[in-house]
């Protein structure tokens, strides 16, 4: 009675967690994360786990998580025909090879430089999501390439692997400005979300490796009782915020998707400032 009574509060608020945290993957692309990311937190910190390592065990569950969620949340996606996968294959290598390094150096900088650099920008793609409203360009033909442009993809995959996103919240503002329709947008970053989350568990899985401090039932930085709670919650719910998403116009998608980025910026700006 006093396990369930300890742990039971814990579980229900990562339910719940993981619940909201798919709708807003399907819906607006993102992996769920920036819902999963500060509430693991508060919850680890309730189990009195050291301060020190609470961020990166957030962080490292919540990329575990965005696997499966990307995986649901890209299926139906792909079904409507949203899904660039010559975008993709253009750009997972970069991706990739960002999601690494961003995890590693998620290691090296303190938590508020990561959330005062997110809040930042995260406040300049909101307010073009708002101004842009519901005028689109027409989608790109190709993906762009050269030099300059492989920065973008190494970006999204490196920032979104530091703060424990699918890396929805950066891939479809930039891929909208690239020309590519929100609904085409949404559906790629979905399967970004996929390119992000699993070099960067496993990166986070290698670096927290026998961590004396880390809680009961931890692979590494993942905790694998948060996982098991959350990943089926997001699973069940984000085909449907995905199908919400294709019931809604391209307006009322980029100011949903506006709005979302700038409550997020002021959450992140207030906790680095």
């Amino acid at each position: 009675m006093e396990l369930v009574a300890e742990w039971g509060p814990l579980v229900l608020a990562m339910l719940a967690t993981g619940i909201v945290a798919g709708l807003m993957a399907g819906l607006l692309g993102v992996g769920g994360g920036i819902v999963i990311v500060p509430v693991l937190d508060v919850a680890l910190g309730t189990q009195g786990v050291d301060p020190a390592i609470r961020m990166h065990i957030a962080v490292a569950t919540s990329l575990a998580t965005i696997i499966l969620t990307s995986v649901s949340s890209t299926r139906v996606h792909h079904q409507r025909g949203f899904v660039d996968f010559k975008l993709a294959r253009n750009w997972g290598g970069y991706i990739l090879a960002g999601s690494v390094l961003g995890a590693w150096l998620a290691s090296q900088l303190h938590s508020n430089v990561l959330a005062l650099i997110f809040g930042a920008v995260a406040v300049l793609l909101g307010l073009r999501m708002l101004l842009l409203g519901g005028r689109n360009p027409e989608p790109v033909e190709e993906a762009p390439r050269g030099a300059g442009i492989r920065l973008i993809p190494l970006g999204i995959g490196g920032l979104s692997s530091m703060m424990g996103i699918g890396g929805g919240t950066f891939s479809v503002p930039v891929l909208s400005l690239l020309g590519h329709s929100i609904h085409r947008a949404v559906g790629t970053s979905a399967l970004f979300g996929l390119l992000i989350s699993v070099p960067g568990a496993i990166a986070f899985v290698a670096t927290g490796w026998g961590d004396p401090r880390l809680p009961p039932g931890s692979l590494g930085f993942v905790n694998l009782l948060g996982l098991a709670c959350i990943a089926p919650a997001t699973i069940l719910s984000a085909p449907y915020g995905a199908r919400l998403a294709h019931r809604l116009s391209a307006r009322q998608l980029n100011l949903a998707f506006g709005i979302f980025l700038l409550v997020v910026s002021g959450r992140m700006l207030l906790r680095a400032l």
